[in-house]
This record gives C-alpha cells, sequence and structure tokens, in this order.
C-alpha cells in the first residue's frame, strides 16, 4: 500500500477533525478552515476526507437526511450513538451486531463482510429542553 503524501491543506483538514469531538460536515470543515485564514477549496475539502476515510483514519457517518458526516475516532471497529439534537455522539460496541452480520453472510455464503452501524436518538440534555 502506497502513502499518500501530506500537504499543508491535508494537515489542517485534520487538525480541525482532531480539535472537534463531533462529526462534521466537508462544508463545516471547510468553513473553519477559511475562518482560520487557510486558503483551500471545498473540492480539496472533500478529496482530503475521502481519503482519510479510505485510510481508516476518520469514521464516515450518513445521516438520515442523506448528509455525510466526517469525524477522528478511535481504533478498532465500532459503532455511534448519535443525538440528533446536538450531534453528541458515543462509540458504542455491538458484538451482538457483529454475531448476526457472521451469521446472515454466512448463511448466504457470503465472506469478507463489512458493515456499518449508526443509531440515531435524543441525548438527556436534549431531551429536557
Amino acid at each position: 500500500m502506497t502513502r499518500a503524501r501530506t500537504t499543508r491543506q491535508g494537515e489542517a483538514v485534520q487538525a480541525v477533525l482532531s480539535a472537534s469531538g463531533t462529526f462534521r460536515s466537508a462544508q463545516d470543515v471547510y468553513a473553519e478552515l477559511r475562518q482560520r485564514g487557510e486558503p483551500v477549496g471545498l473540492t480539496t475539502v472533500y478529496r482530503h476526507l475521502q481519503g482519510l476515510a479510505s485510510a481508516g483514519t476518520v469514521d464516515v457517518l450518513h445521516t438520515p437526511e442523506g448528509e455525510t458526516l466526517y469525524r477522528r475516532c478511535g481504533d478498532g471497529h465500532h459503532h455511534h450513538l448519535v443525538c440528533r439534537g446536538c450531534g453528541l455522539t458515543v462509540e458504542i460496541e455491538g458484538r451482538a451486531v457483529e454475531r448476526w452480520t457472521q451469521q446472515v453472510a454466512a448463511e448466504q455464503g457470503f465472506s469478507d463482510v463489512d458493515h456499518t452501524v449508526e443509531v440515531f436518538g435524543t441525548c438527556t440534555g436534549c431531551a429536557r429542553s
């Protein structure tokens, strides 16, 4: 596997994600970079985010509204519990999901199976509001 060349723009995109604890859209990352005075284009932000996702450096979340969001996450396979109100995201394990995925795949003759699971709800802080 070849490693992508590190660029100033790529480092800036990674810095925005590293400083944030929530999932961010490409447009949001772009806006923050522009606010910081970084001369970067939206296409460049998308390219770097897609590269980071392909490399497994960031997680990708697809919202029910169809928006793609990115976040630096912990190591290892995990899932996300996401608040619809404030975007609070908690990394969760899903051992039952893992077992079910492998069982269904085996029953259907599939191998090398991958999956993503995002669970959306309302956190206690937003529920009180």
